[in-house]
């Protein structure tokens, strides 16, 4: 009687566990999506910032030029 209810009682467990271990692995996919999705967006934004701060970094050497100059034609 106990050897039945023990191996029957096991057999529940192992397919509950395998039910679970699937959503598991469903869920994990899904992640996986959602990062390669943010992946994608950290790129772009990181893309802009490399365009913004080139675009200032070449205003600023710019304006230094300017003050250079003007300072040198005063003198």
């Amino acid at each position: 009687m106990r050897s039945t209810w023990t191996d029957s009682r096991l057999d529940e467990f192992r397919s509950r566990v395998d039910e679970r271990f699937n959503g598991m692995e469903k869920r994990l996919s899904e992640m996986s999506g959602r990062i390669d999705e943010i992946n994608t967006r950290i790129d772009s934004l990181q893309h802009a910032i490399l365009i913004v701060g080139g675009g200032l970094f070449a205003a600023f050497v710019g304006v230094l030029a300017a003050l250079i100059g003007l300072i040198a034609t005063q003198l």
